[in-house]
């Protein structure tokens, strides 16, 4: 390992010593700060399936913001706070998928009535049929 690599492995493991009292940050043997470091210095935590990070950096503005996008499999347990989000966010998800899906039923079943020439309310037409043609 390098020199300035180990610099910066100890000078993580100080700041983490340093937010900690004083007194549970003495307490940690020579075996225990090294565990500590080990620790830190395992990414394994951080391998994600989809990994995006993308940086937008605007004109005229001193700063760089980024965008973080990841997917992978969650190891933590969660508050109840966030388990009751991601239920509602899993139900909002379904329930704007179903509406997509019969939106999208209720076209197509007008489309077939339109082809195959049914007219329920005789002049009366909403232009999906005369728009659909149009491209054919």
């Amino acid at each position: 390992m390098t020199r300035s690599k180990q610099s910066d492995n100890d000078s993580k493991i100080n700041k983490l010593l340093a937010d900690m009292d004083k007194s549970v940050a003495d307490s940690f043997t020579y075996k225990q700060r090294k565990a500590l470091q080990k620790s830190i210095n395992s990414q394994s935590w951080r391998q994600h399936n989809v990994d995006l990070r993308p940086t937008l950096a605007l004109p005229f503005f001193p700063w760089t913001f980024y965008i973080v996008f990841l997917v992978g499999i969650n190891k933590r347990e969660l508050l109840p706070v966030e388990r009751f989000m991601a239920t509602a966010m899993f139900l909002l998800i379904i329930f704007i998928n179903g509406l997509i899906v019969i939106g999208c039923s209720f076209v197509l079943i007008y489309l077939l009535k339109s082809w195959l020439g049914i007219d329920l309310f005789p002049n009366e037409s909403l232009g999906i049929w005369d728009e659909f043609k149009s491209y054919f």
